[in-house]
């Protein structure tokens, strides 16, 4: 397939202005200690929304104790959260332990840090009681709401059902923030315990990265990657796909057809680009691939590779 020079020219600038669009994204995402997809997660609507939240971390097992839906009482269902939340401060004390042996005082005061903890966190749910009360009670009301006939094809339902999940999910999130600060405070009083700064990185070190903040980095690098092969033209097709699949996976966390969806014309007009690039064979007359599909030694450097 030939191609006027002018289109070959006008394509290899839209591949670089893609590239350095992805490359640049994903260089300030490591960038930036603070940057997280949770907002990103939270704000998914549609089909696909529980598998954008599944990976958001909870602050004990809220999902399965205030957040579930059965007769359980709000109190037995706040008790059981409180349970679940020291529940993961002792198996974190635990775990710093083996990386960090402490002596026997300085055990007996992270305890004691520890029990203290929970009684904070015990004090904060009554004071929040009756919020706590109303929210299972909105939470059984949402899943009555969800079983209705119609409820997911009448679009003034679908609206309503989405607004009241991201109430909801707002006052669980606010909830969880407050009891992750007494484990953050509690994680502090830990670290005094420990004679000097080498002892604390590793204790702080052992319980690992989460699973929110692997996918993240996996993200970000794949960004840098997809960015930097695409500016200088390495793999063009294969990285333009990947480009694409990526914004894909962006739009499909708010379909334009749910109500409530954030507006995503920059990313359909991106994929748009990205898939034009992949399906025109530019990426042999203007980058590293024209180099590549010569020394290469693979039949696949051939016409129909995703070198060309």
């Amino acid at each position: 397939m030939r191609l006027p020079l002018l289109a070959v020219a006008a394509f290899a600038v839209l591949r670089i202005v893609c590239g350095l669009h992805f490359f640049l994204e994903g260089v300030s995402h490591l960038r930036d200690p603070d940057w997280s997809s949770a907002g990103f997660r939270k704000a998914a609507v549609g089909p696909l929304a529980d598998f954008y939240r599944s990976s958001l971390p909870e602050t004990g097992d809220w999902a399965a104790t205030l957040g579930a839906v059965n007769d359980r009482s709000a109190d037995e269902a706040s008790k059981a959260w409180q349970e679940s939340v020291v529940a993961s401060w002792q198996r974190l004390l635990e775990t710093r332990s083996k990386a960090v042996p402490l002596a026997a005082d300085a055990r007996a005061a992270a305890e004691q840090s520890l029990t203290a903890a929970g009684g904070n966190l015990a004090d904060y749910c009554k004071g929040i009681a009756e919020d706590l009360a109303d929210y299972r009670l909105q939470v059984r009301r949402l899943a009555a709401m969800e079983r209705k006939p119609g409820s997911a094809d009448i679009p003034f339902e679908r609206e309503r059902l989405a607004k009241k999940r991201k109430e909801l999910a707002g006052q669980a999130s606010g909830w969880m923030k407050d009891a992750a600060a007494i484990g953050q405070k509690l994680v502090t009083e830990w670290d005094d315990q420990l004679p000097d700064a080498a002892a604390r990185s590793r204790a702080d070190a052992a319980a690992g990265p989460s699973e929110l903040w692997r996918a993240d980095r996996f993200v970000s690098w794949s960004l840098v990657t997809i960015g930097a092969c695409l500016v200088v033209g390495l793999l063009t097709k294969f990285n333009a796909v990947g480009g694409a699949l990526f914004l894909a996976s962006v739009i499909a966390s708010q379909p334009f057809w749910v109500p409530g969806a954030q507006t995503t014309y920059d990313q359909w007009v991106e994929l748009a680009a990205l898939l034009a690039i992949a399906s025109l064979p530019i990426g042999g007359w203007s980058g590293l691939d024209f180099f590549l599909k010569r020394w290469c030694p693979l039949r696949c450097c051939g016409a129909n590779s995703c070198c060309r």
